[in-house]
């Protein structure tokens, strides 16, 4: 679609005149400076809503805003801040810039009339007013600056939105566990009650009860080391054990159908995961009465369920604080600006922040002993350290091995991020910490976050490169371990 035509016309010249005085970036000009620009501008309106120039569109004018509003927003190369151009303001392409193309779309705001200085007049402008050299240099300064804070504001919205994103993946587990835990473990313990209840109105004697305690204590050492959580979490340990679990679970199936013990289908699975074997029952059956066999078993096994569903908690919620604990070690919350930091710390901070897409992924760290800590800005550096593992982890959608180093490298700390990925494109390799570069689709992110890199470890007086190969890249991270060579 093609840019609407902008309406012109000439004003009284008088009247340009007295509108350019009120453009800040002018003030001081002399009557015939004025009068010049206002001779050889071109003047331009447009109606409120109208598109003024769309992204990608050659820049070959200055604009000096007399009236109204422009908006500008990026709409092809990532999600950006509105920029306002307001009257007072001088924008476009200026003498001095290498700007070839706008940056958005810019759309009117209200009545608009801009006054136009076409590039090819730009020398004999210069000739004419010599204090625009240093008035349009002060302008692209500003300009560089606000769209570096906007591009950085951007930069952080987007780092926060995959951040809130891994952790409401990564809370969610632990407290939907912990939810389902809770809410079962309230029904189990009057039903554990209940068991106990008529296992007491059976009046056993003191030899059985003893017998019955040593029993239970001989079956809770069979059941596996630890958490019985744990000791089925892994998925390798769930596929290798599901063929057993299951023929146990029919056995002692059998079993406690053999000995009149109801509900056999729920006994049965929490005996057969605690690892309770037939000849573990049958010492059981050998001294308890058929009227108390099925009792004491379903005692027993509800004690095994209360006993998971409350591991199953404080496992869910020891996770929810570790995890809390990386958030506040990630973003350095109530600590100084300047910290020493612990790099192996802070890359273990952020794989808890990304655990969520390591399902697939090796990872090997070699972090020095006695590393020494380097005075930095933490919450900055974790930038860095998310920008760089995120990238390793695209490189290997299907899996691979991401290995981080930490070491030194003479008076600096050197960081290493690898991954067994397939490598950066040559014709990509010279590009990739240009601002706003990326191999994503259109809206899938600002680009690779190297650029955000590259500037931190800059800004802390240090360097990144980078080195691939089919199956290994790596990028280095060298940072000044002395505060007084940060920043």
């Amino acid at each position: 679609m093609a840019t609407p035509a902008l309406t012109q016309r000439k004003s009284p010249t008088e009247e340009i005149i007295a509108a350019l005085r009120m453009v800040s970036p002018l003030e001081g000009l002399r009557d015939e400076d004025y009068r010049w620009l206002a001779e050889h501008g071109t003047e331009q309106f447009a109606s409120s809503g109208e598109i003024i120039f769309r992204e990608g569109d050659p820049a070959t004018v200055m604009n000096i805003m007399l009236r109204g509003e422009v908006h500008v927003q990026r709409i092809q190369s990532g999600p950006m801040a509105l920029f306002i151009g307001r009257a007072g303001q001088i924008g476009g392409l200026l003498p001095f810039s290498r700007m070839k193309t706008y940056g958005g779309n810019g759309r009117a705001v209200g009545e608009c009339w801009a006054l136009n200085i076409d590039h090819a007049d730009f020398p004999a402008m210069l000739e004419a007013i010599p204090s625009m050299a240093q008035r349009c240099v002060t302008v692209l300064l500003s300009r560089v600056r606000e769209v570096t804070r906007m591009e950085q504001q951007a930069e952080k919205l987007n780092a926060l939105g995959k951040l809130s994103g891994n952790l409401s993946h990564e809370l969610n587990n632990p407290a939907s566990a912990a939810q389902r835990a809770a809410r079962t473990l309230l029904g189990e313990l009057r039903h554990y009650g209940d068991q106990k209840y008529q296992l007491g109105t059976m009046c056993l004697d003191d030899e059985k009860r003893a017998l019955y305690g040593q029993w239970v204590g001989k079956a809770r050492a069979a059941a596996p080391s630890g958490s019985l959580v744990a000791a089925i979490a892994t998925d390798t340990q769930a596929a290798n054990d599901a063929l057993s679990q299951s023929d146990r679970e029919d056995s002692i199936n059998r079993w406690l159908e053999a000995h009149a013990v109801t509900d056999a289908w729920q006994v049965a699975p929490t005996l057969a995961e605690a690892n309770i074997s037939e000849e573990l029952l049958n010492e059981l059956a050998a001294f308890a009465a058929p009227e108390v066999l099925p009792v004491a078993v379903r005692s027993f096994a509800s004690a095994l369920r209360a006993e998971r569903m409350t591991e199953a908690v404080i496992d869910s919620t020891a996770r929810i604080f570790d995890l809390i604990r990386a958030i506040k070690g990630y973003s350095y919350m109530d600590q100084a600006a300047v910290q020493d930091v612990d790099l192996a710390s802070a890359l273990d901070n952020t794989l808890s922040m990304l655990n969520s897409r390591m399902s697939q992924i090796d990872i090997v760290r070699e972090y020095a002993r006695n590393m020494p800590l380097v005075n930095a800005y933490g919450s900055e550096l974790n930038q860095v350290w998310t920008a760089l593992i995120e990238n390793a982890l695209d490189a290997m959608p299907n899996g691979g091995t991401l290995r981080l180093k930490v070491s030194t490298s003479g008076e600096m700390a050197l960081v290493e991020v690898w991954d067994s990925g397939p490598g950066i494109a040559p014709e990509a390799k010279s590009r990739i910490f240009e601002p706003f570069f990326t191999t994503k689709a259109v809206g899938a992110g600002l680009g690779l976050g190297l650029d955000t890199a590259q500037r931190i470890v800059t800004r802390h007086h240090g360097f990144i490169t980078v080195e691939s190969k089919p199956g290994a890249t790596c990028f280095q991270v060298r940072l000044p371990l002395e505060l007084t060579e940060a920043y």
